[in-house]
């Protein structure tokens, strides 16, 4: 409960949660400069609301050096501990190892349930989207990127997209995995799983979806990264 007070406490300047926001959907290092030039603020002020966010552990840093001789510059990227900000504190990582392991008791049944129910809710994200945008149809091919990339950042995904719409390809990187702390435990369960949360949001728009799984984050990777071939 201390923690998470100073976590809050630190967020509760504007121009630091904004701060952390530009960091989060970064998806690599920033320095002093970079959030100073961002926010036109001083670069001093800069550092001590880097070092704020890195005191409560929502960052983590290392120095570099310039190779020009001068003073080593400090390098900002996310830490990789999970920040929950529950009051009072309710253990929903518990609740979630408990689900998934009491369908995977059920066998085969229980896991295809687990899939199925996944990829329902890929789905429903896409078409609670679709009716707030109230998309006309047929949907363009532009219209269809834009609500996946919304869905995808409602997810929490961090997500990134090239789009190659004339190879009928887009590549699809997630710097943020909801479910990592309990895919670490049960990768094969717990990826499989989310696959289908992503096939469900892409089968709502495209036909004769693809989903191929390139790199892993459990694996050390940077991030989850998928190439999506489809039919428009």
């Amino acid at each position: 409960m201390e923690q998470t007070l100073k976590i809050t406490s630190v967020l509760a300047d504007p121009t630091r949660y904004y701060i952390y926001q530009y960091i989060t959907k970064k998806h690599g290092e920033v320095s002093v400069q970079e959030i100073a030039d961002a926010f036109s603020i001083h670069p001093n002020v800069a550092r001590l609301h880097l070092t704020k966010l890195e005191d409560v552990n929502l960052l983590v840093s290392e120095t570099q050096k310039t190779g020009k001789g001068g003073r080593p510059s400090r390098l900002y990227r996310l830490s990789d501990d999970v920040i929950q900000l529950y009051f009072p504190f309710r253990d929903y990582q518990l609740l979630s190892k408990i689900a998934m392991q009491t369908m995977m008791k059920l066998g085969e049944a229980g896991k295809q349930a687990l899939y199925e129910t996944g990829k329902q809710f890929g789905k429903e994200l896409v078409e609670n989207h679709l009716a707030n945008e109230q998309a006309t149809y047929p949907l363009s091919f532009s219209q269809k990127v834009d609500i996946l990339k919304k869905a995808a950042e409602t997810a929490g995904l961090y997500p990134t997209f090239d789009i190659r719409e004339n190879e009928n390809k887009i590549y699809f990187r997630i710097y943020n995995c909801p479910f990592k702390e309990v895919a670490v435990h049960q990768t094969d369960t717990v990826c499989h799983m989310h696959n289908a949360f992503i096939r469900g949001m892409l089968e709502t728009l495209f036909t004769e979806v693809e989903l191929i799984e390139e790199e892993n984050m459990i694996d050390g990777c940077d991030a989850c990264s998928y190439l999506i071939t489809f039919t428009k």
